[in-house]
């Protein structure tokens, strides 16, 4: 079980009997699953139950960290890198609403962080989204202007991110680190 179609993600493998299966959480809103027997017998397979979210969870997580990283005298004492690197994951991983959530830390994150704290560099997947949605934005000529909220909040991350990794003096290897070879290449030819 996974929450990727290749079952790469927030994989789980399970074989034998029931005393091995454990329970277990996925983030977002899908669950693969893939079932293989050995035909070793011809007893009747697997049973398992799927149970929505736990009503609150990621909100209070979410209300919690928010308030800790609100508080200067807490950040200093915070794990800002790992914070980070779960937040980014969360916030791919994730979708509607608890994406947005999920950005708004990362933007208090970066605001908040003292010099090298985060690797900004996970921001790439985040990053692709992004430039996906500027894409389609200057295609849909309908449309002109109105940004939807997960594309506001993207630009917002990575406009202060950006000027934040300018302060910091490493801009272009921010840059370089998001973007691909081929993608600097069109850029360039434009």
């Amino acid at each position: 079980m996974s929450s990727s179609s290749d079952f790469q993600q927030d994989r789980h493998s399970f074989s034998g009997s029931p005393q091995k299966w454990n329970d277990f959480e996925l983030p977002g809103d899908t669950l693969y699953y893939r079932f293989t027997s050995d035909m070793s017998n011809t007893e009747w397979g697997y049973k398992f139950t799927v149970t929505a979210g736990h009503l609150g969870r990621f909100q209070t997580g979410f209300e919690i960290l928010k308030q800790m990283l609100s508080e200067e005298r807490v950040v200093p004492h915070l794990p800002l890198a790992k914070i980070w690197e779960w937040q980014v994951g969360v916030a791919c991983r994730q979708t509607g609403h608890q994406r947005l959530k999920a950005i708004h830390l990362l933007l208090k994150i970066v605001q908040c962080s003292h010099q090298r704290d985060c690797d900004l560099t996970l921001l790439k997947p985040l990053w692709q989204l992004f430039t996906h949605m500027e894409n389609n934005l200057c295609h849909d000529v309908a449309k002109p202007g109105i940004l939807l909220p997960l594309h506001r909040a993207l630009a917002e991350l990575f406009f202060v991110t950006e000027n934040r990794v300018t302060e910091l003096g490493s801009l272009q290897e921010y840059l370089l680190a998001l973007n691909t070879e081929d993608h600097l290449h069109r850029c360039t030819a434009q």
